[in-house]
C-alpha cells in the first residue's frame, strides 16, 4: 500500500465514523449543508481581514460538512431531489462568499489588479457550474473539464494555508474559463451528434428499408379484400 493510499484510507475511516455519529444523532442533511455555508461565511470574513492561514483552516472545517452531508442523507434514507438542489445552491453561495472575502481584502489594500483577477475567478466559478447545468438540459451529461468545485476548494485551501492566493486565483480564473469553453465545445458536438441520430431515425420511420413495412399511422385501416362471387 502506498503512502498516499494509506492516508486516503485513514481519512475515509474518519469520515465514516463522523457520518455514523451524525446519522445516529438524526441531524438532517440539509442542516449540515447550511452549517457548512455559515462556516464558509466566517472564513470569508477572516479572508477579508487578510488572515489567510486561519481562513484556510476554517475552510477545511467547512469542507468536512460539505463532504458528509450527502453520505448522511444516504445513511439515513433522506436522499431527496430537493436535497440535491439545496446542496448545489448552497455550494454556489459558499464559493461566492469566499471570493467576496478576497474582494474586500484586496479593496482594503488598494490592489486594483487583484480585485479584477478575483472578479474573473468569480465569473469562472459561476459559469463552470452554470454551463454544466444548462448543458444537461439538452444532453445527458456534461462533466468534462478540470476546474470543478472540489478542485477550486482545494486550491483555495492551499492558497490560504501557504499564503499564495494570487497564483491560485490565476489558476482558477484561467482554467475555470477554459473549462467553460471546453463544455461549450463538448455540448455543441454532442447536440450535433444527437440531432444527426434523430434525423436518421426520422428518415427510417418515414422511408423504412426494403422488406420492412412502414409503421401504420394511428387510425389507418387495413384494406379489405373484396370477395369475388363464385362462378355459376
Amino acid at each position: 500500500m502506498s503512502f498516499t493510499h494509506a492516508i486516503g484510507a485513514a481519512a475515509d475511516k474518519i469520515v465514516v465514523l463522523i457520518v455514523r455519529a451524525l446519522a445516529v444523532a438524526r441531524i438532517h442533511p440539509n442542516t449540515l449543508t447550511f452549517i457548512g455555508v455559515l462556516i464558509n461565511v466566517a472564513a470569508a470574513a477572516i479572508l477579508a481581514t487578510g488572515n489567510f492561514r486561519l481562513a484556510g483552516g476554517v475552510i477545511v472545517f467547512a469542507a468536512v460538512f460539505d463532504l458528509v452531508d450527502g453520505r448522511v442523507a444516504r445513511a439515513t434514507g433522506r436522499v431527496t431531489r430537493f436535497g440535491g438542489f439545496f446542496d448545489s445552491v448552497m455550494d454556489r453561495y459558499s464559493d461566492l462568499f469566499l471570493l467576496i472575502g478576497l474582494l474586500v481584502y484586496y479593496a482594503s489594500i488598494n490592489r486594483f489588479f487583484y480585485i479584477v483577477l478575483t472578479a474573473v475567478a468569480m465569473v469562472a466559478t459561476v459559469m463552470v457550474s452554470y454551463s454544466r447545468s444548462r448543458a444537461e438540459n439538452v444532453i445527458p451529461k456534461c462533466k468534462v473539464g478540470f476546474m470543478e468545485r472540489p478542485e477550486r476548494i482545494v486550491l483555495l485551501i492551499i492558497g490560504a494555508l501557504f499564503d499564495r492566493m494570487a497564483p491560485v486565483l490565476w489558476v482558477i480564473a484561467v482554467l475555470g474559463n477554459l473549462t467553460v469553453i471546453h463544455r461549450m465545445i463538448y455540448t455543441w458536438q454532442e447536440t450535433r451528434r444527437l440531432e444527426a441520430e434523430e434525423s436518421v431515425q426520422a428518415a427510417v420511420a418515414v422511408d423504412p428499408p426494403e422488406g420492412e413495412a412502414a409503421p401504420k399511422e394511428a387510425g389507418e385501416e387495413k384494406p379489405v379484400r373484396r370477395q369475388e362471387s363464385p362462378a355459376t
